[in-house]
């Protein structure tokens, strides 16, 4: 690697933990960095997923608090995060390079629309958490099924349907849904993880620089959490997304 690829991955890493422990969206960042140092596609996805697990590791210390006193509450939804993340990262395994690159642009694309509509997503579920209902519940907890495949087939994107879904059991309490968020996208990718790097997709130089940076971002991005209002952020990643998606299109 150049000094410029380190610094970008670097950056990236940083960058991509800090917008995950807000609401999302850190993998726009960093898939982006690896594929402009040169790895394939179906690589940089792979790596990046490996790169960003310590990372979620050091939000679900920083939001310590919270799950200390939801834990119980978190354990269904975490099944259903190493479930999924297992099959997902089987499926992505098997499809390989071929089959992983011309979905990238759709990708982007479903990840960007669901950044943009977040606030209007958590306005419709909204009724349903006052309401308690068990039809709603079961909603939730189907679409944290689906979400925790796609988490560990690609993952951009996945924070903000996962706080979606939650927000119809968790009600209004922000930090009790995004603490159980990071907690679940952390399971999802440590099993994710194992089976890519099993499977040789991984360039560790690069994931070891984006792992080291993200760390530091990964704690540091709960503070930022609980003091800078999410659209800022939301805006942020949405235009990232949008970006990568109509150069990935020209690309295909």
């Amino acid at each position: 690697m150049t000094l410029f690829q380190i610094a970008l991955l670097a950056a990236a890493g940083f960058a991509a933990s800090t917008i995950n422990a807000l609401a999302g969206g850190g993998t726009f960042v960093t898939f982006a960095a690896l594929v402009a140092s040169g790895l394939p596609t179906l690589d940089a996805n792979a790596t990046s997923a490996v790169a960003l697990t310590p990372a979620n590791l050091a939000s679900v210390a920083a939001y310590r608090s919270e799950v200390r006193l939801h834990y119980r509450e978190m354990i269904p939804f975490a099944i259903l995060g190493l479930l999924g993340g297992v099959g997902g990262a089987l499926l992505l395994i098997w499809i390989g390079d071929g089959g992983f690159r011309p979905l990238v642009p759709w990708l982007l694309l479903v990840a960007t629309v669901m950044f943009a509509l977040g606030d209007r997503i958590r306005k419709i579920v909204e009724p349903w958490s006052k309401g308690q209902h068990t039809v709603a519940k079961l909603v939730a907890y189907g679409v944290m099924a689906v979400v925790s495949i796609y988490g560990g087939f690609f993952g951009a994107g996945v924070g903000i349907m996962m706080l979606a879904a939650l927000s119809i059991v968790t009600s209004d309490d922000y930090h009790k849904s995004n603490a159980t968020k990071i907690v679940v996208a952390f399971l999802i990718q440590v099993v994710s993880s194992a089976l890519l790097i099993a499977g040789g997709l991984v360039h560790w130089p690069q994931a070891l620089v984006t792992i080291a940076a993200s760390i530091l971002g990964g704690y540091f991005g709960v503070s930022v959490a609980r003091r800078i209002p999410a659209k800022i952020i939301r805006a942020a990643v949405v235009t990232i997304g949008a970006v990568l998606t109509v150069i990935f299109f020209i690309r295909t």
